[in-house]
């Protein structure tokens, strides 16, 4: 295997784990400012209220973008699995 493939093969992971990972990020991001700025003006500096938000929005984003996910996994899979016998020799 040349060393390009490998950085293609690591380049094209990393991108997969960033696009699978970033609307949850994303969500809990923004679940966040949101519960920060609501504290923020209420003055309630309670952990839990900003925890338990954005534990269930991410929960949801999960259950709603999990097809797709895997769908995506599972075609980066079959990619590798088919380039195999390239990449042994």
């Amino acid at each position: 295997m040349s060393p390009e493939l490998a950085l293609e093969l690591v380049r094209h992971a990393i991108t997969l784990a960033l696009a699978i990972a970033g609307p949850l990020l994303l969500t809990g991001l923004l679940v966040g400012i949101v519960v920060g700025l609501l504290q923020a003006l209420t003055q309630i500096q309670e952990h839990t209220l900003t925890f338990i938000p954005k534990a269930l929005a991410v929960a949801v984003v999960l259950l709603l973008l999990f097809p797709w996910m895997l769908r995506q996994m599972l075609e980066y899979l079959v990619d590798i699995l088919r380039s195999l016998p390239s990449l042994a020799g």
